[in-house]
């Protein structure tokens, strides 16, 4: 990835605890927002352990939304949305930082999108005190990309084809569009 910037990824749940944390490469920016590379077997450190990332994979960080979807390369999921607060990049745009609240919503190869952690934000509402515009724009964000991430013709960009160009770029097939 020569002439891409590094950018620390910074997600944290509500009560501060790091979620996941990584170094990714800024790829560049599109209509949808910026793209980040994430190389298989980079080091993600969280307050439950840490792990190495299993899949090549790509995060669409998308401006003014309560999203940040990840397109793994096969056998990881496809597509996999973290509903967060709207990421927030810092001055220099090295590091994004968002919170996750928990609810994803995940399609893998070759199957439809589902909504998954309903439980976990459930649960986490009432313990952390998500207040009610929090509550309700999580509910918005998943709503939303549940229908956004159907497959094919049916659902919206770039989750039908245009992140295939960018995760192209970390698998070596950045001419599949």
């Amino acid at each position: 990835m020569t002439g891409s910037r590094s950018v620390l990824v910074d997600i944290r749940k509500y009560d501060g605890s790091v979620s996941g944390r990584w170094t990714a490469n800024r790829l560049g920016e599109d209509e949808h927002g910026a793209w980040l590379g994430t190389p298989r077997g980079t080091p993600v450190t969280a307050s439950k352990g840490g792990w190495a990332n299993r899949f090549d994979h790509v995060l669409l960080v998308p401006r003014g939304e309560w999203w940040i979807a990840t397109f793994c390369a096969a056998p990881g999921p496809e597509m996999y949305c973290d509903v967060c607060t709207v990421p927030e990049w810092d001055a220099g745009g090295s590091v994004l930082s968002a919170i996750d609240l928990d609810l994803d919503v995940v399609r893998s190869h070759g199957g439809e999108a589902y909504a998954k952690d309903e439980e976990e934000f459930a649960e986490h509402r009432v313990s952390y005190g998500y207040a009610g515009s929090v509550v309700e724009g999580a509910q918005r964000a998943c709503a939303w990309l549940m229908e956004a991430g159907h497959r094919d013709g049916a659902g919206t960009e770039p989750f039908t084809s245009v992140y295939r160009h960018w995760l192209g770029l970390m698998t070596g097939d950045a001419g599949h569009r």
